[in-house]
């Protein structure tokens, strides 16, 4: 069988040789199948190409997205945390101004006063937004109990000013809380007793204050107490005692105003070092003063 070509013949404008090409069409059609297939595989590629580029230009969006997202989120669970702080410390607040007002005793009042608890950690950024939208569901109920709470007590404070004037409600001094109300190791023997006060530490010579209207009833010294004053607040029945003073600004029988000065700090009787050991007593039983200290 004859075979078939197909011959290209160059012949040049000037002098030159003639050149001949010859091609069998098989060869030919080989050659334009195998183009036609580069042809294809180049298209597939440029489209396959464009349409990832654009894949990849959503997906890089959509992680700024996620980051975004990531950072509201965290900006919403830091709000929340703060939220919470705030909502607990109107709620010990709260807590103090019923117990001023006798609408909860002290005793009904549980766990240790001042001391928050902690959340859990969810694993999964679901779970997170879950609780976070939990939480945030508790804390609004939450902060509307305690806005229905306030509202009762400024109704009853409206009509209290006298009372509330002679009710223990401020620090006696300005320094840090070193030893609570409560059962503890005394710090002289290390045995179990109970303190019937709280110790507030500062500076020898700065000024104690009286916490509440009154007229002081007391000044002493003994070998325990040191030097020591005692208020009474006979329109609430409180008294309130103030001990380890280094000097008394007041005497028996003088009336005085919640604020005024009745003594400087001192470390005299039992004491390790200058504070001020302070009590809150109602009908002969102490109370602990932390439910009386509103600016603590």
């Amino acid at each position: 069988m004859q075979k078939k070509y197909l011959s290209l013949i160059i012949i040049p404008h000037k002098k030159g040789k003639q050149r001949n090409f010859t091609v069998s069409k098989k060869a030919l059609q080989f050659t334009a199948g195998l183009a036609a297939f580069a042809f294809i595989l180049l298209t597939l590629f440029l489209i396959d190409y464009f349409l990832m580029n654009g894949t990849r230009s959503k997906y890089r969006q959509m992680m700024v997205d996620y980051e975004e997202q990531g950072q509201l989120l965290t900006q919403y669970k830091e709000s929340i945390d703060s939220l919470n702080s705030r909502i607990q410390d109107f709620e010990r607040y709260a807590k103090k101004l019923n117990i001023m007002a006798g609408f909860k005793a002290e005793d009904m009042i549980k766990g240790e006063p001042g001391v928050g608890g902690s959340s859990d950690v969810p694993q999964q950024a679901i779970s997170e937004t879950q609780t976070d939208l939990s939480r945030l569901n508790k804390l609004g109920e939450k902060a509307e109990g305690i806005d229905k709470n306030f509202d009762v007590l400024n109704n009853f404070f409206e009509n209290q000013t006298l009372e509330l004037a002679q009710t223990p409600s401020i620090m006696p001094t300005q320094g840090y809380w070193s030893s609570s109300y409560g059962w503890r190791d005394d710090p002289f023997t290390g045995k179990r007793t109970f303190h019937r006060g709280v110790d507030i530490a500062t500076q020898t010579g700065n000024p104690v204050i009286a916490t509440a209207d009154g007229i002081v009833i007391q000044t002493k010294s003994d070998k325990i107490g040191g030097r020591t004053v005692k208020i009474s607040h006979p329109k609430t029945g409180f008294v309130t005692v103030y001990c380890h003073l280094s000097k008394y600004l007041v005497k028996p029988g003088q009336k005085i105003k919640r604020g005024d000065t009745i003594g400087l700090i001192g470390s005299t009787g039992k004491a390790k070092g200058p504070h001020v050991h302070y009590e809150v007593r109602l009908d002969g039983k102490s109370l602990n003063p932390w439910y009386y200290i509103l600016d603590y």
